[in-house]
């Protein structure tokens, strides 16, 4: 079985995710305790600052970076670079650390480094410094408007592009378009294990085609 170390399994995509990782040995780092019992499976609870130290001496196939706050969380562009940023990147370093090939991380759609919108800035930043820490492999996802119960996280504006995306996803290109959190865990997962090496962004089109097994798309 595939060893996997998860950072994000109580999020919108985390909480998709870790049912279909039912087949892998998975490891959780977390803020609180949310994994439930499964044969293979165990969960380390602490603060973020301290999860790269909790895999300093475990063995690592897969690392899932799913994590993702909100602005409506945290209110403050440091903290949100704090977590989507550097939480990504330090937990990344500790898994190549501990062995790990593989690193799947979900970004954003339009995520760009020299990005005037700081969202999509600290999204582009996190991609660039965790392609520098030296993958096997990276597999960057990066979705539209994510679809799923955040309950009061949300930002009216998600609330309200949620709420029209059944039109607006007629109009807009695929890689903006609303896509469910359901889909981007099944990608994911999908994504475990898969041979070759080199980076490779993920949109919308091949979220689906990864989520319904047609990898050849």
């Amino acid at each position: 079985m595939t060893r996997i170390a998860l950072i994000g399994a109580t999020g919108l995509i985390g909480s998709h995710l870790v049912p279909h990782l039912k087949d892998h040995r998975l490891l959780s780092l977390a803020r609180r305790a949310s994994l439930p019992p499964h044969v293979g499976w165990r969960e380390k609870v602490a603060p973020m600052k301290d999860w790269p130290g909790l895999i300093a001496d475990e063995e690592v196939d897969v690392a899932i970076a799913a994590i993702g706050t909100t602005w409506a969380k945290v209110k403050d562009w440091e903290k949100f670079d704090r977590i989507d940023r550097h939480g990504v990147v330090n937990f990344a370093d500790a898994a190549k650390q501990a062995g790990a090939r593989q690193l799947i991380v979900v970004s954003s759609s339009l995520a760009d480094a020299n990005s005037r919108n700081k969202y999509l800035a600290i999204k582009g930043q996190m991609e660039a410094d965790v392609a520098g820490v030296g993958f096997n492999r990276l597999d960057i996802v990066r979705p539209g408007l994510l679809r799923g119960d955040r309950g009061k996280e949300r930002r009216l504006k998600e609330r309200l592009g949620i709420l029209v995306s059944p039109l607006t996803n007629l109009i807009v290109p695929s890689n903006l378009k609303a896509i469910d959190g359901e889909t981007v865990a099944q990608a994911i997962a999908a994504l475990v294990g898969a041979e070759g090496g080199g980076q490779t962004i993920h949109h919308n089109r091949e979220i689906h085609a990864l989520a319904e097994g047609d990898t050849a798309s």
